[in-house]
């Protein structure tokens, strides 16, 4: 096993993962960041320098994390990034979940398992094969090639044939945190009322508006993530209608997935919120619009964003988080 999929937990935030990442970085520089609290970590170099494996590097790092951060690790092992991620959804809490390298022993770990389980399957793709009786990955690797091109397409066929066999062609790309901004807001009490949820996601999408415009980037997608007092949470995307830096859209955003959650009464301890798909400003479309209150806004932002600059990050702010 050379490859580790780490989640960190109790579920922290956003801001914490890049100090997590240097203790995995003290080990191999190849470290991937799975926001909000997850990363992967290629050790073919590490087991040869410290002479271990990595499930025994997987035990250090857990004891690190524990006495230099406070969070424990949810880790899983495998040969390649897919099956470590894969490995992850078995493991719990000091015990790495690892699949062999041995071709039969990653056939026995796959056949069993629901044909969703595969990373890339979404609901559609697997609906498709369950409704032809490919419900397993030990059913959709013994399909012949040219079935599921028909039911699925000739290089998605292909790719999820490959997987289903436990061919993993995937690998660990480093530093791509940076891809992505984030913004989170726990509270000191487990958080019952919606309005102060919404204040929450408020606050979080203007941090995250202002964060943007001030690299000149726009975003494609947020994310929304509700931490629960259980210790679960829940996660949301949604694909903006443009890319955007705009703080009012991404608020629109923010609360629809919050609004479709339906949560009555949860017991909510953090929302968090993070931008992906970055891509420059300069570069992106803009819908003009005839709605004078969309421009005043926005001539507004662009006040405030330079007010904020000189005067700091209270000077301006929304009336509903001036208290």
């Amino acid at each position: 096993m050379t490859i580790l999929c780490v989640r960190f937990q109790p579920p922290m935030y956003e801001a914490a993962l890049p100090g997590l990442l240097g203790l995995l970085e003290e080990f191999t520089p190849v470290v991937e960041a799975l926001p909000p609290d997850g990363a992967l970590a290629d050790l073919r170099g590490a087991e040869r320098y410290f002479g271990r494996s990595a499930v025994e590097l997987a035990s250090v790092i857990r004891v690190r994390a524990l006495a230099l951060h406070g969070v424990d690790c949810v880790i899983g092992a495998g040969p390649g990034p897919m099956l470590a991620r894969m490995a992850l959804c078995d493991a719990r809490p000091g015990v790495t979940r690892a699949v062999p390298e041995e071709p039969d022993a990653i056939a026995e770990f796959l056949a069993g398992r629901p044909v969703a389980a595969l990373p890339g399957v979404g609901p559609a793709t697997a609906r498709t094969l369950c409704e032809y009786g490919l419900d397993t990955l030990g059913r959709v690797a013994g399909a012949p090639l040219s079935t599921l091109q028909r039911l699925i397409g000739a290089k998605a066929g292909r790719e999820l044939r490959e997987k289903a066999n436990g061919v993993d062609r995937g690998r660990v790309v480093p530093n791509t945190i940076s891809r992505s901004l984030a913004a989170e807001r726990p509270f000191d009490l487990d958080e019952l009322d919606p309005g102060r949820h919404r204040r929450a996601l408020l606050s979080a999408a203007g941090e995250i508006g202002a964060r943007l415009r001030a690299v000149e980037k726009v975003c494609r997608t947020l994310t929304l993530t509700v931490r629960y007092a259980d210790r679960t949470s829940t996660t949301r995307s949604r694909t903006l209608a443009e890319p955007t830096a705009h703080s009012a859209a991404l608020t629109r955003a923010a609360y629809g997935m919050y609004e479709a959650l339906g949560l009555q009464r949860a017991r909510v301890r953090a929302l968090a919120l993070r931008a992906e798909g970055l891509t420059s400003a300069d570069q992106a479309a803009h819908q003009l619009t005839f709605d004078p209150v969309d421009e005043k806004v926005r001539r507004i932002e662009e006040v405030a964003d330079r007010a904020r600059a000189k005067f700091g990050p209270r000077a301006v702010m929304p009336g509903t988080l001036a208290a």
